[in-house]
């Protein structure tokens, strides 16, 4: 599926009976984490019908406000709609392959928990300046066709930027932005490949970017994108100007997760500044993760040689990935963070599991309120 038509997918589902939101101001207040709400009967996209919407055990709760677009009928309040934002080289399928689901399995399972998830599309390539105002659109239209005043966005690795764009842009909008191994702050990857920091094994890294992330997609994309506008928004000057430019917006909350690989423990770098749901760091803060074959040589890169302790996940740092309220790290490496590749295990002696994780941060927003 391709921008213009077909490539937006809405999973509707009514909220479970009998969820009541967490009373306080948005963007606040603490919450531990919950298995997530059960499924009651489908519901069609067409916003919120006559007399739906209030307070109770029916679903959502009115939001209290209203436009010319819904003839002034209230929206919709929590729980808010998850919008889904793939990161670097995604559509909506992982590198331009149908059969391969960037998001793999995680709208189903958050569907079946009974929560409402839009899944949206950008450009695979591209500075997150265009590919932001692109998620705000698919944002809108999800609010639009849930019935809903706000969504919460739910991003991995750039996607996390190109949420923080939309969120800057249209704060009204957006509720919360939840972020998975973005990096915020950059990473070395792209100083490296651009040639703005000397180092070793540039040619390796290079020879692996245009292998591995360049040549299975180009010829589909061809000149819509732009790797180099992309990567030079990952650098240092570029994230110096994007963060800069693009602050958090009043009223949204901000928080953010990575993983960890290369046997890497996380240490200081992995601690939160937030308690945390408990999937996050207490089941798993003494699982170490193997990094896949296809990630060995940016792995070292960024350990700084083979024996150091400069945790990542592949391809984005810890410390790079720390925004807003900090939930901490799990034992996954860029891929692992999504399901793939094609919902293959972590790694040897890793029970972690990307889709409890992604049902534990949706629990983890419910409990905020949102």
């Amino acid at each position: 599926m391709r921008r213009g038509g077909g490539w937006w997918l809405v999973v509707p589902i009514a909220m479970g009976c009998g969820w009541e939101p967490v009373p306080g101001d948005e963007g606040t207040g603490t919450g531990s984490s919950s298995s997530g709400e059960s499924s009651s009967s489908g519901a069609d996209v067409t916003g919120p019908a006559e007399g739906e919407g209030s307070m109770g055990s029916t679903g959502p709760v009115v939001d209290g406000t209203g436009d010319s677009s819904t003839g002034g009928e209230p929206l919709l309040g929590p729980p808010y709609p998850i919008v889904l934002a793939h990161g670097f080289f995604g559509f909506e399928n992982l590198a331009g392959l149908d059969f391969v689901p960037y998001w793999y399995g995680v709208p189903e399972h958050l569907e079946a928990l009974g929560h409402t998830v839009c899944v949206g599309e950008v450009d695979p390539f591209n500075d997150s300046t265009d590919r932001g105002m692109q998620l705000l659109e698919r944002a809108q239209d999800c609010a639009a066709a849930t019935g809903h005043a706000k969504v919460n966005i739910l991003a991995h690795s750039q996607g996390g930027l190109d949420a923080r764009v939309a969120a800057h842009m249209a704060p009204q909008l957006v509720a919360s932005v939840t972020t998975v191994a973005t990096p915020h702050h950059g990473t070395p990857i792209a100083d490296i490949a651009l040639g703005l920091t000397p180092n070793a094994g540039a040619a390796a890294l290079v020879d692996w970017l245009v292998q591995n992330l360049g040549a299975p997609i180009w010829d589909e994309v061809g000149n819509e994108t732009s790797l180099y506008e992309a990567l030079y928004q990952m650098s240092q000057p570029g994230i110096t100007e994007f963060n800069a430019t693009y602050t958090d917006a009043p009223g949204v909350l901000y928080t953010s997760v990575t993983g960890r690989t290369g046997l890497h423990d996380g240490g200081d770098a992995c601690e939160p500044t937030s308690p945390p749901p408990p999937l996050l760091i207490t089941h798993f803060e003494d699982t170490l993760d193997t990094t896949d074959a296809l990630f060995l040589i940016p792995e070292v890169i960024l350990s700084d040689g083979v024996f150091s302790q400069q945790p990542n996940d592949a391809l984005v740092r810890v410390v790079d990935s720390r925004w807003g309220e900090f939930l901490g790290c799990v034992p996954a490496d860029h891929l692992d963070e999504v399901g793939q590749l094609i919902g293959d295990s972590p790694g040897l002696g890793n029970a972690w599991n990307h889709l409890d994780f992604y049902a534990d941060l949706v629990a983890y927003l419910r409990d905020r309120g949102l």
